[in-house]
């Protein structure tokens, strides 16, 4: 057996040679970009990069497999660097460097989904305090105010700390690709909202948004209840006034609850007390405020293995620290999907926005969604 001293000192010596070979190897990538830049050439060439990641494997042997995953990360660095010499994504960047740092807090129209006393409501109040709170009906009626121009601006909930994502508001943030320019945390506290002549011993059926009613499903299995959804827990305390049945009652906002006249008949009802909420605000036109640390992207990936950690891998090489990833299902692709991403940085560094130029030569349907402020943590 081989003392372990001079195995360490033999590994020395090999990734010596392998760091010399490396920075040989980026120098030749250097080379391939000019030639690329004067010679007007794409930088990915997929067919290429394949034959050789196949060569690669075959040539490794018993760590054949290993082999390919790493010259397919020295292939991402050394496609990185011909990118930034052939100055990738032109369009993008003059689309980020000429974008407001001032989104406008007055005068303006800002549409929500469900109507007074929603948490979309109380969510457009804050965030927009000086501005026309608008309600429409459904999550697609509030892109299509802001696609048409009736409004400057949507408050639309993401994420939910207990529930997760609310796959409908992503459907359609992949679909119009509008921007996403500001974001809040809301907490979220509900109450049981009844008629003034209901008892708490009287309710039978819960009415809530869906969303809602998983936020608080303990409480209601404990308690023996029927459920029911509704389009918003504004809308189901509203339709508990109207309906006037005594075994039924609204989880809902307590700002609902006394909008519409109801009872409260139990308290915070969420199962988690730390239950939260994030609000976007999407936007026809660009803002990037001068505090924005959070990047949202999309794209869809080359349907061929390791596409998704290759990505991943100039995020690794940046230090960049991804905080979502939402993959949702290609219309009309079976079985391929459009990706959702969140990062930590600001688009004006010159790192980030050389990788969304780069990434933006590269994937396929990518859409640069926007740069905000991450919320530091919710507001009380």
């Amino acid at each position: 057996m081989r003392d372990l001293k001079e195995i360490r000192k033999n590994i020395d010596k090999i990734d010596n040679q392998l760091i010399e070979l490396f920075k040989q190897r980026m120098d030749c990538a250097r080379d391939v970009g000019i030639y690329k830049q004067a010679n007007n050439i794409p930088v990915l060439n997929e067919g290429r990069e394949n034959e050789i990641l196949d060569a690669v494997e075959e040539k490794g042997g018993e760590y054949g497999a290993s082999a390919r995953l790493l010259y397919s990360n020295i292939m991402e660095l050394s496609r990185a660097l011909q990118h930034n010499i052939v100055g990738s994504g032109k369009e993008l960047k003059s689309v980020i460097n000429n974008a407001s740092t001032d989104i406008p807090s007055s005068g303006i129209k800002v549409a929500y989904q469900g109507i007074k006393g929603a948490n979309g409501h109380e969510a457009t109040l804050r965030l927009f305090p000086n501005g026309e709170a608008v309600n429409y009906k459904s999550f697609a009626d509030v892109f299509s105010a802001v696609d048409n121009g009736e409004v400057a601006f949507g408050v639309l909930p993401v994420e939910n700390s207990s529930a997760g994502s609310v796959s409908a508001v992503y459907d359609l943030i992949l679909k119009h690709r509008f921007y996403i320019v500001k974001a809040l945390d809301l907490p979220i506290d509900y109450c049981l909202a009844g008629l003034k002549q209901s008892a708490f011993e009287d309710i039978e059926i819960v009415w809530s948004h869906p969303q809602s009613l998983s936020q608080c499903a303990q409480y209601i299995a404990d308690h023996g209840f029927d459920s029911v959804p509704f389009s918003n827990t504004a809308i189901a305390a509203r339709d508990v006034a109207k309906e006037k049945r005594l075994n039924v009652a609204a989880i809902c906002s307590y700002k609902a609850c006394e909008e519409y006249g109801l009872k409260v008949l139990d308290n915070h009802l969420q199962d988690n007390d730390e239950n939260t909420t994030r609000f976007i605000v999407i936007s026809k036109k660009l803002y990037i405020p001068k505090d924005a640390n959070r990047i949202s992207l999309c794209f869809s990936l080359p349907h061929v293995t390791g596409s998704l950690y290759s990505l991943l891998c100039r995020f690794n090489s940046l230090g960049l620290n991804l905080t979502k990833i939402e993959s949702r299902p290609r219309q009309g692709r079976q079985f391929e999907y459009l990706f959702y991403l969140d990062f930590s940085g600001n688009v004006r560094s010159e790192n980030v926005i050389e990788l969304v130029s780069q990434l933006s030569e590269e994937m396929p349907e990518f859409s640069f969604l926007g740069n905000y402020a991450e919320p530091e943590f919710p507001i009380k």
